[in-house]
Formats: structure tokens, C-alpha cells, sequence
């Protein structure tokens, strides 16, 4: 016990408490996750956030400490973004043919993703900061948080809001497939890519190769349509 305790006092004194805390909690996660058949439930981001945030807040950690050491994992994001590029690629020809209907169905899912976001907001009576905060929601929380703060809102509520959308389509869209007798992999995976960004296409690369391409293609179609609709949308309405 004694050993245990000069070991936390150590690691919490240094960027290594952050690191250490996300990988062992992250492995611990992981196992659990496989041990379930990765029912969509125990999907270890999900729980993984939880567990350090009780641990922040029972140990009494400020966050900036934690982040000192987490922020290495969190340089990994670029890296693992670029990399869903492979499975595109491997795809090339059958994306190119479908090149038409992708843009659409992405501009669809993003509109609607967006507006259904702050009209159930503003049917709640939310704040207009709160709002332009929650518009892009489904983005990856990096580009959320820019989009949010040109269109006047709070980027790190932005970035809250990104998370939490993520999660809840990583564990939910199986059984809402499911529900909807949605079976192709493909149809599952943009669906999951574009409402959920880069933790459903994480999920998605989990079930089906095909379908972790199509969500990582959704998932980069709306960074760049985010990027440049909501803006202007933002100025004419």
C-alpha cells in the first residue's frame, strides 16, 4: 500500500499521470469490451471518459494537469484521422462511381444533423450561444470547435457537445439499425460516420472494413462541408 501511494503521489506531480491514467484505464476498457462480444454498450471511449473523469474529480486533479500528459495521446488524433484515408483508397474506383450520390446524402445528414440540433434547442429555450454551439455537433470536436467559435458560440462547449454526439451514436446506431432493418455495411457505416464523426467511425471500423471506409469517408466529407456551409448559412439566417 505504501509503495502504491509514493507511486500516485509521483505520477500526479508529473505529465506522466496523465498518460499513464489514460492508457491503463483505456487497456482496462478495451478488455472489458472484447470480454462483452463489443456489444455496442461497453464501447471503451465511452467508459473510458467516464472512469477519468470520476477520477479527476475524486483525486481532485485540475485538468490542465491531466492534459499535460494526455496531450501526447491526443497528438495521435491527427495520425489516426489521416490513416482512415487507407480504406478510401483501397476503394477509389466504387467511391468515384458513387461520387454523386456520397455528396448528397452527406450534405443531407449534416444539414439535418445540425438543424435538428438547434431547433430542439431553441424549442428548449437554450441560450443563442449555447445554440451556435450546438450546430456542429456531429464534426469532429477539433473542427467543432472552430466552426463554433466563428459563428459566435462556445468552442469548448462545442467540443463537449461533439463527444457526447459521438458517443451516443457509437453505442445506439447498432440497435437503430437493427430497429430499421438497415443491414448493408456500407449505408451503416456513412450513416454512423456522418452523425458521429471520428468515435462512430471508429466503432464502425470495429464491426466491418467496408463499413469503417464508408464512415471515415463521412466523416471527412463533413469537416469540409461544416467548414464552409455553416458559416455562411450562419450570416443569411
Amino acid at each position: 500500500m505504501q509503495s502504491f501511494v509514493e507511486l500516485w503521489v509521483y505520477l500526479s506531480a508529473t505529465p506522466l499521470f496523465g498518460l499513464t491514467a489514460t492508457l491503463v484505464t483505456y487497456v482496462l476498457a478495451q478488455a472489458l469490451y472484447a470480454r462483452v462480444g463489443f456489444a455496442p454498450w461497453a464501447n471503451p471511449v465511452l467508459w473510458t471518459v467516464l472512469t477519468l473523469a470520476l477520477l479527476l474529480a475524486a483525486s481532485g486533479t485540475p485538468y490542465p494537469t491531466y492534459f499535460s500528459g494526455a496531450q501526447f495521446i491526443h497528438f495521435l488524433l491527427g495520425p489516426a484521422v489521416v490513416a482512415l484515408a487507407w480504406p478510401l483508397w483501397q476503394r477509389r474506383a466504387e467511391l468515384r462511381a458513387r461520387a454523386r450520390a456520397v455528396l448528397l446524402a452527406a450534405t443531407a445528414g449534416g444539414l439535418a444533423a445540425a438543424a435538428t440540433a438547434v431547433g430542439l434547442g431553441w424549442l428548449l429555450g437554450l441560450p443563442d450561444a449555447v445554440l451556435r454551439s450546438l450546430a456542429p455537433k456531429s464534426v469532429t470536436a477539433p473542427v467543432a470547435m472552430g466552426i463554433a467559435e466563428q459563428l459566435g458560440g462556445i468552442p469548448a462547449l462545442a467540443a463537449a457537445f461533439a463527444v457526447i454526439t459521438g458517443l451516443t451514436g457509437a453505442v445506439s446506431a447498432k440497435y437503430l439499425f437493427d430497429a430499421l432493418r438497415i443491414a448493408e455495411p456500407e449505408v451503416r457505416g456513412f450513416a454512423l460516420g456522418t452523425a458521429a464523426h471520428g468515435i462512430g467511425a471508429a466503432r464502425a471500423l470495429q464491426v466491418h472494413p467496408d463499413a469503417g471506409a464508408y464512415a471515415g469517408l463521412a466523416l471527412g466529407v463533413q469537416v469540409v462541408l461544416a467548414a464552409l456551409l455553416m458559416p455562411l448559412l450562419a450570416r443569411l439566417f
